[in-house]
């Protein structure tokens, strides 16, 4: 736990099947100093695709307070019987407006309202509404509620990311970007107080290819066949940031990038 003028979230990347769940459940039960709240990306979280809600209460159970989703959040036909009944449980908000569930949530921490918005990017991916316009209105509405606003932004360029964490650059207290699976290097705060990094990681194994299993991959990469992907085995990382805020101003103070061995 932080000051009462500091709160202190830890947001995870994308959850990689059990192998994830395992290693985020361990890494969470390790912690000593306990962020305030804990996000995690869980689009792959149950074998590779989706989710179901069974992993989804196995995940809260561990500490995990609210789900960002991405380009595999409907992946799973069983998500459309509990999603819209998740009001932590998001998928990105640049779906169009009648799609089951939510893009963004408000959670009471400690008494301040945080507010977790959740994007996807549309090079290489679907072709839905423009993250940056979806973000300007669903910030105009935010605003109104609190200060803190945080932004998982899931897309598969590295460009884009970067260009959506200058966009809301003192705008919103954080923007980090998932769907790659590899950590980069990249933790800072911008100059206009918002808190960056281009992509978490994943929480998953690590001798897989992005997670998955080498010989399905292989398949598709080297023969140019198709195969069907099966999460991999062996050692897990749990990856992700952990970042401190400011309740007052909103703004960041600090960005950590954190990786948890087993």
């Amino acid at each position: 736990m932080n000051s009462p003028t500091n709160i202190s979230v830890l947001f995870l990347g994308d959850i990689i099947g059990r192998p994830g769940r395992n290693i985020v459940k361990h890494y969470l039960g390790t912690l000593e100093n306990k962020p305030d709240l804990v996000i995690a990306n869980v689009e792959n979280a149950s074998h590779g695709f989706g989710i179901t809600s069974s992993n989804l209460s196995e995940l809260k159970e561990a500490g995990v307070s609210v789900f960002s989703g991405g380009n595999h959040t409907f992946d799973r036909k069983e998500i459309f019987d509990f999603i819209s009944n998740e009001p932590y449980l998001l998928r990105p908000a640049n779906y169009p407006e009648d799609t089951a569930g939510q893009g963004h949530c408000l959670i009471d921490v400690n008494g301040t309202q945080i507010a977790v918005l959740n994007l996807l990017g549309r090079e290489l991916m679907k072709p839905l509404r423009s993250p940056f316009m979806v973000a300007d209105e669903i910030l105009a509405k935010l605003k109104e509620k609190t200060n803190i606003i945080l932004v998982d932004m899931h897309a598969e360029l590295t460009a884009e990311k970067v260009a959506m964490g200058w966009y809301l650059n003192g705008r919103v207290s954080a923007v980090v970007g998932t769907h790659t699976h590899v950590q980069t290097a990249d933790n800072r705060v911008l100059p206009g107080g918002t808190a960056y990094i281009t992509d978490l990681g994943c929480c998953g194994p690590i001798n897989g290819i992005i997670g998955m299993d080498q010989k399905g991959a292989f398949r598709r990469m080297i023969d140019q066949l198709p195969a069907h992907l099966e999460v991999a085995g062996g050692p897990a990382a749990a990856c992700g940031a952990r970042i401190v805020i400011n309740t007052s101003s909103g703004k960041a103070e600090s960005i950590e990038r954190v990786q948890f061995f087993e």
